[in-house]
Formats: structure tokens, sequence, C-alpha cells
């Protein structure tokens, strides 16, 4: 009879933690994608940068760096020698969490 208990309570463990651990793991999910995003748009800033030195579109230039998966939401500033380029981070929890929704790369010449 303590065997059946013992299986019993071991289910609802496993149902109590469950959703925690679906949590960490959407979450760890969401700080690799805005890792991921914030090298791509590093890139993408440094390729505006050497468009804007040489007289091209830093825009054109950062959007061709980037992959197609983070175009949506690009924004390419200027400020004299400098370009400051903000990339959405993909969501992989629904909304995204707070603080990692966005990411800003700057490259100058």
């Amino acid at each position: 009879m303590g065997r059946g208990r013992q299986r019993g309570q071991s289910a609802v463990e496993v149902v109590a933690i469950a959703p925690v651990a679906v949590a960490v793991v959407l979450a760890l999910g969401q700080g690799v994608a805005a890792a991921w995003t914030a090298a791509e748009a590093s890139a993408a800033a440094a390729a505006a940068a050497r468009a804007l030195a040489v007289g091209g579109n830093p825009g054109a230039a950062a959007r061709h760096a980037l992959p197609r998966a983070l175009h949506q939401g690009l924004r390419v500033d200027l400020d004299g020698e400098r370009v400051h380029v903000v990339v959405r981070v993909p969501p992989i929890v629904p909304g995204g969490l707070p603080g990692l929704r966005r990411v800003t790369a700057e490259a100058g010449t």
C-alpha cells in the first residue's frame, strides 16, 4: 500500500514542477534569442557604418547584413558618423520578456 502512495505523490510532484520547468526553458530560449539578435545587430551596425563611410546607404547595408528573421522592426539611425541599429528580438515567449524585446548596437567610422 505504501508503494501506491509514493507513485501518486511522484505524479503530483511532476505535475507541480512541470509548469516551472517549462517557464525556465522558455526564458532561457528567449535569452539565447536576445544574445543571437545582439550579435547580428552588431554585425549590421558595422556594415551600416562601412556603407556610410564610402557614401553608400547605411539602412540597406544593415538590412542586407541581417537574416530575414530580423528584418521586421529594424531601425537605423545616423548620428554624425555613428550608426545606431535597433533590432527586434524574435519572441520565444509570447510577447517577449520585459527588457529583451529590442537590442541596440552602434558603430562608427
